[in-house]
Formats: C-alpha cells, structure tokens, sequence
C-alpha cells in the first residue's frame, strides 16, 4: 500500500488523483459532482439493508453532503474506491470522527453489491488502517456492525479489532456489536504480517 501517490483515475480528466493506492484499489475524495456514484452505492438496498436503509434520494445527497463537511472538518470521510485497471467505482471506505479528544477514529467500508466477494472491503481497508495510524497519527480505530451482519463481523475480526462493548446505533435502532483496535495492537499486526505470520 502506498499513499499520497499522485496517480490519474484511468483517464477521467476532471477528476481529483488519488492519494492512497493499494495494488488494485484508488482512493479519492467524494466531490459535489458524484451524486450518480453516491446513488449506485448508498441508494442499493442490498448494501444498506443493515445500516438503515433503504435510503432515498434526498436521503443519499445528505449523506453525500455529509462526507463532503467531514472531510473539511475533520480531515477524514468514506472515501470513494476505484478499481485501478477500470476505474470503476467499489463503493466507500474511509474515517469518520468518534472520539477525536483521545485521537480515536470510526473506521468503515461499503461495496457496491456487484463487486462482493472479490476481497476488495478487507484490502480497501488495511490501507485506510495504515493511513489511519501512520499518516494522521491515530491512536486507535472504532468498529461496528449490526448484529445481524456476520460478514462484517468476521471481516473486524480478521483485521485484528477485538470485541469491546454493545453501541446503540439510531439509524437501525439496534445495539450494534462494537470493536476496537489502538495503534500499539496494529503495529504488533504490520509486525507478524511483515514476518509472515498472518
């Protein structure tokens, strides 16, 4: 994974570069512009099912909107996901703001529903992990999911976040599962990771 690469989006003219890369994913921030690709994702019923969903259209530009103030704000979103040989749009993973006064950052993915199954929430989000950790100086990253969502749960799991507590989440009305990971448990993950034991 590298960031801040200064890489074109496959030949879109009018479009920001990416800044964070992985071997088959680009990362850019959402502009006004984007509402079609905001609709391909948050407005599929499929991939919001489970965070409260389904969301109309007025419903998907707040939330376009949103993302665009976080990221003037806090310096963070979900950001949109391109496939680097197509430049077709995955779906969202990014930062949103959670406990900032102890530098702790909410970590989430959504892929669109024609993309799952190809490894690409797992890959989108290591390199949002490491950004997270090595570029803003995190000191540790939040994770949730609906209880009834046990794709998401296995895919905290399997970046290393371990299981603290029930939070109340309004957009479902449910008491999603809740996990964290801090900064000193990541880079022991990088360690093993780099010496090969996963």
């Amino acid at each position: 994974m590298s960031a801040m690469q200064d890489t074109g989006t496959g030949g879109m003219p009018d479009t920001p570069r990416y800044f964070l890369q992985t071997e088959r994913l680009g990362f850019r921030p959402w502009t006004a512009a984007d509402l079609d690709l905001a609709l391909g994702l948050w407005g599929d019923g499929e991939v919001t099912k489970l965070i409260g969903g389904p969301f109309s259209r007025e419903q998907v530009q707040a939330r376009l909107s949103l993302e665009i103030s976080n990221l003037k704000t806090y310096g963070v979103q979900y950001w949109p996901v391109f496939l680097l040989s197509s430049a077709e749009h995955l779906g969202c993973c990014g930062l949103r703001p959670y406990q900032l006064d102890r530098g702790v950052y909410e970590v989430g993915v959504h892929i669109r529903s024609a993309y799952w199954g190809n490894g690409y929430a797992p890959e989108a989000a290591r390199a949002v992990m490491e950004f997270a950790f090595d570029t803003l100086g995190a000191n540790g990253l939040f994770a949730g999911h609906n209880p009834a969502n046990g794709a998401s749960r296995h895919l905290v799991e399997k970046l290393g976040f371990h299981y603290t507590h029930d939070e109340y989440y309004p957009p479902t009305g449910l008491h999603h599962p809740s996990y964290m990971l801090s900064a000193d448990e990541f880079e022991h993950i990088h360690a093993e990771s780099k010496r090969g034991h996963p």
